[in-house]
C-alpha cells in the first residue's frame, strides 16, 4: 500500500498535479528498498492521477519492473470500500501487488487491515503519520476474494527520501 509521492499543490485540475523532484526521488528510493527485500509485484492496481502513474513509474524503475498498472478510474476517489472491492477483484494468482493512491484512503486502508500482530516498528512507522511515498508491506493468508478488515499481518514500513 503506497501513497503517491510529494506532488506541486496546484494544477488547473486536480488529476493533473505531477510529482515535485523530491517526489520523484522518494519514489525511486521506495522501489530501490523493495528491490532490496525482493519485493516484485506482479499486478499493480493505481489511481489514474497524474501525481500517482508518475509515483508507480519512479517505483518501477527503482524496483526494476515491467509491470503494466492498471490504472482504474475508480481508485481516484476511491474511498475504503471501493479500494477493497479492488483488491477483492485481483486475480487468485497475484502474489505480491501494489497499489498506489491517495490519503486519506490509503492510510485508513493501511490501519484497517492489519491483524495487530505484525511489525512493532512498522506499527509505530504507519501510526506517527502518512506521509507522501509511505508504504506499508502486508502479508495476506488468504484469497484475495476474502479479503477484509484485519485480514492482513502488517510486514515492514518505510516513507521514501527524496
Amino acid at each position: 500500500m503506497m501513497r503517491h509521492a510529494k506532488a506541486e499543490p496546484f494544477a488547473s485540475e486536480d488529476r493533473l498535479r505531477q510529482l515535485t523532484g523530491r517526489g520523484r526521488a522518494a519514489a525511486l528510493d521506495v522501489g530501490h528498498w523493495c528491490a532490496e527485500r525482493c519485493l516484485k509485484p506482479d499486478h499493480a492496481l493505481v489511481s489514474p492521477a497524474t501525481r500517482t502513474r508518475q509515483t508507480w513509474a519512479a517505483f518501477a524503475e527503482g524496483l526494476g519492473t515491467g509491470v503494466e498498472p492498471t490504472n482504474d478510474a475508480a481508485l481516484y476517489s476511491a474511498g475504503v470500500d471501493t479500494a477493497m472491492e479492488c483488491l477483492r477483484s485481483l486475480p487468485e494468482n497475484a502474489r505480491c501487488v501494489v497499489f498506489v493512491g491517495h490519503n486519506p484512503t490509503v492510510a485508513t486502508l493501511v490501519h484497517l487491515l492489519g491483524d495487530g500482530a505484525g511489525d512493532v516498528a512498522a506499527f509505530r512507522l504507519v501510526s506517527s503519520g502518512y506521509p507522501p511515498s509511505a508504504a506499508a508491506v502486508f502479508t495476506v493468508p488468504s484469497a484475495w476474494a476474502d479479503l477484509d478488515i484485519g485480514t492482513a499481518r502488517l510486514e515492514a514500513a518505510y516513507v521514501g527520501k527524496g
